[in-house]
Formats: C-alpha cells, sequence, structure tokens
C-alpha cells in the first residue's frame, strides 16, 4: 500500500504522530513518503497540532484520507500509539522527541490538554524516548505531577543526556528536594516554566528562590507568558524582567468560541518576544 504523510504545520518541529504513523506502515511492509499532489495514494494522513494553522486544501488523489490532530479538535488516542516514532520523516532534526507521561492533574480553561489526554499518567522511559541519542525534547504538560516523571529526572541525570521541556514545567510543584534535581539536570538550553496568571506570579517566584540556592542563574529559566489582559500581562512581565529571566508572551486564543488575539495583545507579545526591543524599553513607553 502506498500511503502519503501531510504536516500541514510545516516541518517546523516533528510530527509526533505522524511519525508513528510512518513506522507502523513501514511495519507493515507499506511504502511512506511525504505527499506529491501529482501522485496517487492508497492512504493519505493529514496531521494539524495548531488550531491556528491554515488548513492544506491542495487536492489529494487517494482513494482514502485520513484528518487528525488538536488542529482539527480531534482528540482520540493515535490508533498505532504504542509505535515507536520514526525519525527518518525529520532527518533535519538531531534530537530526540517524545513524552515520559501524559496528561495532566490542572484543569486550566485554555488548555486542551484534559479534555485531550485526561489525568497524568506513565507514558515512557527517557531511554526508550532517546533511542540512542543524547539530547531529547520532551513535550509531556506536567512531568513534575507525577511519580514516574520524578523517577524519570533522577535517571535522566544518570545518562547524562541533555534535555528540554518544551512545554514548561509547574512551579507550583518544585519543593527543594525537586530544585536539587532540576539543578543537577543538563538542559539544552532552559529550565521553562509557565506565568499565565497573576496568581502564578508568587509560586513561580518560589520556585525561582529554590533553584537559585542550587546554583540555577536567573537567565537559565524561561518562562511562557499568556497574555489576555495587556495591562496585567505587562506587570507580570516586569516582575520577570527585574529578575533577569526569559519571558516569552503567548496571546489568548479561544478557538471552541472563535475568539482570536485582539491587534493590542498581538503587539504586546511582539515587544515581549524581541529582545532588543524588550531589553531597551518599557511597554509604557513603546506603545505611545
Amino acid at each position: 500500500m502506498r500511503t502519503g504523510l501531510i504536516d500541514v504545520d510545516g516541518h517546523n518541529f516533528p510530527n509526533f504522530a505522524l511519525m508513528k504513523i510512518a513506522n507502523f506502515h513501514r511495519q507493515q511492509g507499506d511504502t511512506v513518503e511525504w505527499v506529491n499532489h501529482l501522485d496517487i495514494y492508497d492512504k493519505v494522513y493529514k496531521s494539524k497540532v495548531f488550531t491556528f494553522t491554515p488548513d492544506n486544501t491542495t487536492v489529494v488523489q487517494s482513494d482514502e484520507i485520513v484528518m487528525g490532530g488538536t488542529g482539527y479538535k480531534m482528540y482520540s488516542d493515535l490508533f498505532c500509539d504504542d509505535t515507536e516514532p520514526d525519525y527518518s520523516l525529520y532527518p533535519q532534526y538531531s534530537n530526540a522527541c517524545g513524552f515520559l507521561t501524559r496528561g495532566c492533574i490542572r484543569s486550566c480553561d485554555w488548555c486542551i490538554v484534559p479534555k485531550k489526554e485526561g489525568k497524568i499518567r506513565a507514558y515512557r522511559d527517557i531511554e526508550t524516548v532517546l533511542q540512542g541519542r543524547r539530547t531529547a525534547i520532551l513535550m509531556d504538560n506536567n512531568v513534575l505531577a507525577s511519580d514516574h516523571g520524578l523517577r524519570q529526572l533522577e535517571k535522566i541525570i544518570d545518562t547524562g543526556c541533555k534535555i528540554d521541556f518544551n512545554q514548561g514545567l509547574d512551579s507550583r510543584l518544585v519543593t527543594d528536594e525537586i530544585a536539587r534535581i532540576l539543578s543537577k539536570i543538563k538542559w539544552i538550553r532552559f529550565i521553562r516554566f509557565s506565568c499565565d496568571t497573576a496568581s502564578a506570579v508568587e509560586p513561580l517566584l518560589k520556585a525561582i528562590e529554590k533553584l537559585n540556592r542550587f546554583g540555577v542563574k536567573n537567565y537559565r529559566i524561561f518562562v511562557y507568558l499568556l497574555v489576555k489582559n495587556v495591562s496585567e500581562a505587562n506587570e507580570r512581565c516586569k516582575i520577570l524582567k527585574r529578575l533577569g529571566v526569559n519571558p516569552f508572551a503567548q496571546t489568548y486564543r479561544d478557538p471552541e468560541n472563535k475568539i482570536q488575539p485582539a491587534d493590542e495583545q498581538k503587539r504586546f507579545a511582539w515587544y515581549v518576544n524581541q529582545k532588543a526591543v524588550f531589553n531597551a524599553t518599557e511597554w509604557e513607553e513603546y506603545r505611545r
């Protein structure tokens, strides 16, 4: 069977589902390739991660087209989830990628993880994710909430690999012991957290203080900043700026109710994320 794949979001980061689907079909003896719109396929898979990504509407010649992913608001389990990913799809990426845990203990109203993955549970071992590589981008939503996840952090230290939790860690769960563990991990670049509301500031500051005691410098800390009310987001941002922490602003979206970012939200996010501008001026001055 000839199988075609479409990464609707582009190739900016490996599509984990398509990597698993590719491996599954190759194990069945099928041919697998990125779709060439001039060719004919027995089956084509379209995967879309982000709701704001425009759909690929180019005509595809196939007996069957299967669409899936969060971007299509499709949250069902992948039929071949037990299959390991096929990295040959993305030869330009040297890092391993995957999950140690799935799900989350939180129910943030802007997050689809509770609906998509449910409560926190063990998923993979770090050595299974690495597949012989020495670096890994881990996409866990709340690894610190899982006993399995904490054991995996210890194992990461023992293996000496470098990692990045690109979805961020939960600062509310950072105890002194967890701060000690995090300080011993080799990070690809940053330790990432989020600070999406005013109530998240205090636990984040406490987590940073604990990490500082174990030698982690503030410039190694990266914080996702949700932008809903610009004035309130700016107050959070000022605190991070004074500490020398790296903020990254993300505008609030609500695809269920078709709410898109306002112009001021987008402008504020641009200001925060352009570091030369951000470091040289304050928002109140920049917006004039």
